[in-house]
């Protein structure tokens, strides 16, 4: 029995209107009603009641405006024994009005926000939530969330988009071709600022569908006709996209100073230590018994077990997949749970369900123990990128050399972790060497990298004679724009 339902309604000879929204509890044991409280049939709250509805009225007017104003408590009980909160015929919200606009802008937010399907609006489970929280409110068809609200939605949104490019200085690009789980390629234009308050603003200019081969030239069309519908003629723009041949070329046919994406090249670095033949040796061997815990439920459990015995991290191992970073993830995650992996594994439950169990000999550990150390300056300067808040151009020049000076090879390195210092330094080293003046000129001016400890005494000097001819052209053109 719900609560509305062990709720009594008043008798009859309670005639004032607000009983449609009050009732009684009888006794404990017995049919007398409990008249001391008066029960809210709408949320089930308890009110003082000592024969006078004046409470009553402002519970109503004060909790449940949307009901008070819908009875004005103007009209009679009607059937006062069978009268809830499910009965209360509401007049429903006219979609032009105040409430029901906001509300139609919250599941549009919710849609384009949580990247919700448009169907949702179809969907029983989100109908019954809107009902539950707003009974008059009528939730838009699937065809006018389409052609009607998120249109004036996008028309809105792009307004303030454009008043805040307009107003800055300078804009950075950064575009990103990728593939769907639907195998549909597309092309995403990002933009990028600093406001007067120094706060970075990113914008989505465009997501567009890509019919046509990832040519330089149809990427160079697409950001020609970004940069015109954004209003960005004007601006002096830089562009980031990853070390692809096609993104070069359509960055200097778009007539864009192009930077390299520094994430994508240390992927593209590390992916070369990873197909050294030792490592890609290792890589499969722990995929092996990764993937052994991941089809045998009685290992798993052993797992389980084992990681509680011995104390370690209740962590699930991990399989690698496309980035670099997860076949590091997955070495690192081996290693860590390595004891318990043993154990298990060495279990009587686990050799009695299988036959054939597959392990890493000593020396491999050994091996592993390695590839985690070689490799972790690139997974660190990797989170490095990937979780800085600010512009990140300052970073690259100190962390490349930072990271081509660590992999310089040394006496006591094993051959593995000789291989892949070698790849490494060998595939940076040649990256960023037509953007390094641009790069040294972006460390220059940010504080923790101003002193430049990682170029020669002549490579400093030379830069800051540039920075300071910088300065002198931009004071100069800011005098002849103001004459």
């Amino acid at each position: 029995m719900t609560e509305e339902e062990r709720i009594q309604p008043a008798p009859a000879a309670f005639k004032a209107d607000v009983w449609t929204y009050f009732g009684f509890r009888t006794k404990e044991g017995g049919k007398d009603y409990d008249k001391s409280y008066a029960v809210c049939k709408i949320c089930t709250a308890r009110v003082k009641y000592s024969g006078n509805t004046a409470n009553l009225r402002t519970r109503v007017s004060r909790h449940h405006s949307n009901v008070a104003s819908n009875a004005n408590f103007k009209t009679k009980r009607g059937d006062p024994a069978q009268r809830t909160i499910e009965e209360v015929n509401f007049s429903k919200l006219p979609a032009s009005s105040t409430r029901a606009t906001k509300i139609t802008q919250s599941v549009l937010v919710f849609i384009c926000k949580d990247m919700r399907p448009l169907s949702v609006v179809e969907n029983k489970g989100f109908r019954n939530v809107i009902k539950t929280l707003e009974p008059r409110y009528t939730v838009p068809s699937r065809q006018h969330i389409t052609d009607i609200a998120l249109p004036k939605l996008y028309q809105e949104v792009k307004a303030t988009v454009l008043d805040s490019l307009s107003s800055a200085e300078t804009v950075a690009l950064t575009c990103d071709a990728w593939t769907s789980r639907a195998t549909e390629s597309y092309v995403t234009v990002t933009a990028h600022h600093i406001t007067d308050q120094w706060n970075l603003q990113s914008h989505v200019l465009q997501t567009r569908a890509m019919h046509d081969s990832h040519t330089g030239e149809h990427i160079a069309a697409l950001l020609t006709d970004t940069v015109a519908e954004w209003g960005l003629n004007t601006k002096d723009l830089v562009v980031v996209t990853d070390n692809t041949p096609n993104m070069a070329l359509a960055a200097r046919l778009a007539g864009m100073t192009h930077i390299q994406c520094f994430a994508h090249s240390l992927n593209l670095a590390s992916q070369k230590a990873l197909k050294i033949q030792s490592v890609v040796r290792l890589l499969g061997r722990i995929r092996r018994v990764t993937a052994f815990f991941r089809r045998s439920t009685t290992a798993s459990n052993q797992l389980k077990q084992k990681q509680c015995l011995l104390q370690l991290p209740a962590h699930r191992l991990i399989t690698d997949i496309t980035r670099w970073n997860s076949s590091y993830d997955m070495i690192e995650r081996f290693l860590e749970q390595q004891p318990a992996i043993c154990a298990a594994l060495l279990s009587a439950e686990v050799r009695k369900s299988e036959k054939e169990i597959f392990t890493l000999s000593k020396s491999d550990i050994t091996c592993v123990e390695e590839v985690v150390r070689a490799l972790k300056p690139m997974k660190d300067a990797t989170l490095v990128m990937s979780e800085e808040s600010m512009p990140t151009l300052s970073i690259i020049a100190p962390l490349h050399a930072k990271l081509v000076m660590g992999a310089q090879e040394s006496v006591d390195d094993a051959p593995t972790v000789r291989d892949i210092k070698t790849a490494i330094a060998e595939d940076l080293g040649k990256r960023y060497v037509n953007e390094r003046e641009t790069l040294w000129m972006a460390s220059t001016v940010d504080p923790w990298f101003k002193d430049l400890p990682f170029l020669s005494e002549a490579e400093t000097s030379e830069t800051y004679s540039r920075l300071l001819d910088t300065v002198v052209t931009v004071i100069k053109k800011e005098k002849n724009v103001s004459k």
